[in-house]
């Protein structure tokens, strides 16, 4: 019978851990304290441990090392509540197994509890000491699917597979390329990043493979490419998808052989690179309307690690705020601003359309407007609808803007619903703010304007925190 070892100081999560491997046939011990668990480990043997981080006594960082020792072919299982990208990195490059994020569920769980069945860890020499962290870079969440990238990314850094990034515009990608390079076996090589996107199809040959003087009409001088700049470091391939198709060939090559061929030239040039890929778009479609190699496609896609859009982790857009006044408040004059519980409030209900980096540029406006002092709702600016609303006509657009939320929800798995209330939370605020700059600040006229009584135009200002006379 498997023998789990459950260390956590939490009686809940040992109780419902304990009563899970009950019923999957298997024997579970547990121990409030790694010392405690450390004890355990000579008389129980367990085929499983699963370690709690945040411990009383030694961390459960820590204690790996030691539980390694103990028992150095036993798969462990870190847990923490407290997830930060550091953590999970110190854990799997420390030899642990898996790492869940707490609260998890037990179906999730028992799935880790399986697989580490299988399989045996592999312990490591001494804890890797990491890079300091540097707070503009910093990945910020701790809600659940955050805790999935960052385990994601963890995983995936110590090899040199190709890396493929998906998710909304402003979700964070390039930073996740960038702690992957970090926490990768080439940190002390070049991180070169390009936005394929900002490239002419004309440019984007010379710049991603260099030329030879000569090669072309302006080419005074030979120029290395930027896949031969990237050598022993990592590529970061922004909007990969608008690489053009007669460039998609020769960048395949590359992947296959680790040559080189400037524009112009005919002798290759060696280059070891590890590259990571993102877009914005659907890839897979792409590729089904013949717009992207298949070939290319696959060779790119070998890990996969998905952004959350910010409207799926509301609960880290309250550590978000706080960070970018962290980031702003260093390279601008004057005292850190604070913000208001109105002004997070509203932050909280937005849609986030541009997601993490909407979110910022909405702190920054208003920690102007509010020079050193408390943001408040007024100071932030209007919601910003979703990419290509104004591009179509009012009702496709608002119909395009009901179905986003729609699919949303239900890949969230959640049923569809309060869409005339988010609706409403979108369009009101900016709305109600027109009619008042329109009316000179005066109540009375504004709600002439929009067709509305005074007092029921007054209730609604001042539910949403909007000024008016």
């Amino acid at each position: 019978m498997p023998h789990l070892l459950i260390v956590d100081d939490e009686q809940s999560i040992c109780w419902g851990l304990a009563k899970l491997a009950e019923q999957l046939g298997h024997a579970a011990t547990t121990a409030v304290s790694a010392e405690q668990g450390l004890a355990a480990v000579g008389r129980l043997r367990p085929d499983v441990i699963m370690l709690d981080v945040r411990l009383p006594g030694m961390d459960g960082l820590a204690a790996m090392q030691h539980f390694q020792k103990a028992a150095p072919s036993v798969p462990i299982v870190v847990m923490t509540a407290y997830g930060e990208l550091s953590t999970a990195v110190t854990a799997v490059r420390n030899g642990a197994f898996d790492y869940l994020a707490k609260p998890f569920d037990l179906a999730v769980a028992q799935r880790v509890i399986e697989s580490a069945l299988k399989h045996n860890a592999r312990p490591t020499d001494a804890a890797v000491r990491l890079p300091p962290k540097d707070p503009a870079g910093l990945i910020v969440g701790t809600s659940p699917p955050m805790q999935e990238v960052f385990k994601r990314i963890a995983l995936v850094a110590q090899s040199d597979a190709c890396v493929h990034v998906c998710g909304e515009s402003g979700t964070g990608k390039e930073l996740v390329a960038r702690a992957i390079h970090r926490y990768s076996r080439r940190a002390a090589g070049p991180f070169v990043a390009v936005n394929m996107a900002s490239l002419s199809p004309t440019l984007a040959e010379s710049e991603l493979f260099g030329h030879i003087r000569g090669a072309f009409t302006g080419a005074e001088q030979s120029r290395k490419g930027i896949l031969e700049q990237a050598s022993n470091g990592t590529i970061f391939l922004d909007e990969v998808a608008d690489i053009p198709m007669a460039l998609q060939v020769k960048l395949l090559r590359v992947l296959e052989f680790g040559e080189i061929v400037p524009v112009g030239g005919e002798r290759a040039v060696r280059s070891d690179f590890r590259l990571i890929s993102a877009t914005h778009q659907n890839l897979q479609q792409r590729v089904a309307e013949g717009k992207f190699r298949h070939d290319l496609y696959f060779r790119l896609i070998t890990f996969e690690i998905e952004m959350p859009p910010l409207r799926q982790r509301r609960e880290d857009i309250g550590p978000l705020a706080e960070h970018f006044l962290d980031v702003l408040a260093d390279r601008n004059p004057g005292p850190r601003p604070s913000i208001s519980p109105e002004a997070l409030a509203e932050l909280r209900q937005r849609e986030w359309f541009g997601n993490v980096r909407e979110l910022r540029n909405a702190i920054e406006h208003a920690m102007i407007l509010a020079r050193g002092g408390i943001l408040s709702r007024e100071q932030l600016p209007p919601p910003v609808l979703p990419a290509g609303f104004g591009q179509v006509g009012q009702e496709e657009a608002i119909a395009m803007l009901i179905r986003n939320w729609a699919q949303a929800q239900l890949e969230g798995g959640g049923e569809v619903q309060d869409l005339y209330e988010r609706f409403l939370r979108l369009v009101e605020p900016p709305l109600l703010k027109v009619a008042l700059q329109h009316a000179g600040g005066q109540c009375l006229a504004a709600a002439r304007r929009l067709g509305l009584h005074r007092t029921t135009l007054r209730k609604r200002l001042d539910e949403l925190g909007i000024g008016g006379e």
